[in-house]
């Protein structure tokens, strides 16, 4: 953890358009449009913004040079602070912003100082097992870290009368496991009545096996009100570490979905002239399957491994435009050729998503007035970008309104984080709105969080 001084330095970097044609990626496919969904807010188009920083928080890369990034029309993007690895983020009821460490083992509080200074920074939390997901209700302070969830009485910036709330959640650790777990950090949320949310991710790509373990993996878990022993609250959730409670009361995750998916179709795809359901192409690959964003019931079923979610308007086609709303579950030819793992026909479909290999990782819901710029409500996603994709998928922080009790299509607010070769300087985790009015974006890539604010 770095310290710094609060003078303020206001440092111009040289800003250009962050979005790249398919050729400056020096693509070998381009990315296939999107429909145009009804439902989104009606703004301008993203536009070049100046990005400034503060006394100290320019030392070292990678803003030791010149970055560009796109905000909508007269939003400005400040580097607020510097912390290494900075992951979920949550708002504490005396107006400090919590930043967890999974790396460090720690959870930090930052301090807002006057307007145009850099935050103070302390240690608020140390020595815990990967420390993920944080959420308040009231005073109390909930924590996930990778094996388990606590709560402690947070009063005055200080935490007291730790108890575990959640325990014996996977994983590296678990003797079954013997370290082979992909993604055991896990995300918290609370919902109106009290009841606990933990995503429990699966232990790889395709792990089937993760449907019966104890506790069931690749799933939402939830207790009733002050813990317990959890019960599957929805299923097939690859890794949802996504994981909020809308102005309405429900339960929404934002999951990253399978990779290296097989074709599922009998049609040739690549137009060589063969058929090719059963090949992995990297084509296919890099648009299928979306990423969710799901409204959770009790007992909903997500598909993995079984079924994806197809985003294709015309399934199968190469050419056809994609969309990433209310879009219907078809059968992974891998695991579920003849549907007798999971009818996938007969689940509901994913009420929004976004592009395969999108990475989505913290999400928040802003509530009225909401956003500047004619956003208004609606729930904030840190995208992280792809690892697999070719042209990767780039990062950046989505917005989707809120609009008669559900979320419209996804639009984004700020991007421009990887350069032309593929290459990132940045990788947004979380967005949350201030008590300010802001929006606070942590960066584990860069180092940083963000405060981006409207004229």
């Amino acid at each position: 953890m770095r310290t710094f001084a609060r003078g303020v330095m206001t440092m111009s970097l040289m800003l250009t358009m962050a979005a790249c044609t398919a050729q400056e990626r020096a693509a070998p496919t381009p990315d296939r449009p999107t429909v145009t969904e009804p439902g989104g807010a009606e703004v301008p188009a993203l536009t070049a913004s100046t990005v400034r920083a503060f006394t100290g928080t320019t030392d070292g890369a990678p803003f030791d040079e010149a970055r560009q990034v796109q905000a909508p029309p007269g939003w400005t993007v400040t580097v607020w602070a510097r912390i290494d690895k900075a992951r979920l983020l949550a708002w504490t009821p005396d107006r400090q912003l919590l930043v967890s460490r999974p790396k460090f083992g720690d959870v930090l509080a930052l301090t807002p100082g006057a307007e145009g200074t850099a935050p103070a920074q302390r240690t608020l939390l140390k020595g815990l097992n990967q420390p993920h997901g944080l959420a308040f209700a009231g005073d109390t302070l909930y924590v996930a870290e990778s094996d388990q969830v606590n709560t402690f009485t947070y009063r005055n910036g200080q935490v007291s009368g730790r108890k575990i709330v959640i325990g014996g959640l996977p994983d590296d650790k678990s003797p079954d496991l013997r370290g082979a777990y992909s993604h055991a950090l896990k995300s918290v949320a609370i919902g109106k009545d009290g009841s606990i949310y933990v995503s429990v991710g699966s232990t790889g790509n395709i792990s089937a096996q993760d449907r019966d373990a104890t506790p069931q993996r690749a799933t939402i878990l939830k207790t009733p009100p002050g813990g317990g022993t959890p019960t599957v609250f929805a299923r097939g959730v690859r890794n949802g570490t996504g994981l909020a409670v809308d102005p309405d009361g429900a339960v929404w995750t934002a999951v990253n979905h399978r990779d290296n998916i097989q074709y599922p179709y009998e049609r040739d795809y690549d137009g060589d002239g063969a058929k090719d359901n059963g090949d992995v192409m990297q084509s296919y690959v890099n648009d299928h399957p979306m990423e969710q964003l799901a409204r959770l019931t009790e007992g909903r079923e997500l598909g993995w491994p079984y079924c994806n979610s197809e985003p294709d308007i015309n399934p199968g086609d190469p050419d056809s435009p994609l969309s990433y709303t209310g879009r219907p579950f078809v059968n992974d030819l891998e695991t579920n050729v003849d549907g007798s793992k999971l009818d996938c026909a007969k689940l509901p479909p994913s009420e929004q998503g976004m592009g395969a290999h999108s990475a989505p990782l913290g999400l928040s819901f802003v509530s009225g007035p909401g956003l500047a710029g004619g956003y208004g409500a609606g729930a904030l996603v840190g995208v992280h970008g792809s690892w697999n994709r070719n042209p990767p998928r780039p990062p950046e922080v989505s917005f989707y309104a809120w609009r008669n009790g559900t979320l419209g299509p996804q639009q984004t607010v700020l991007t421009g984080f990887q350069n032309p070769d593929g290459t990132r300087w940045g990788r947004p985790v979380m967005a949350v709105q201030g008590p300010d009015g802001a929006i606070y974006v942590s960066d584990d890539h860069a180092g940083a969080v963000y405060r981006v604010t409207a004229s």
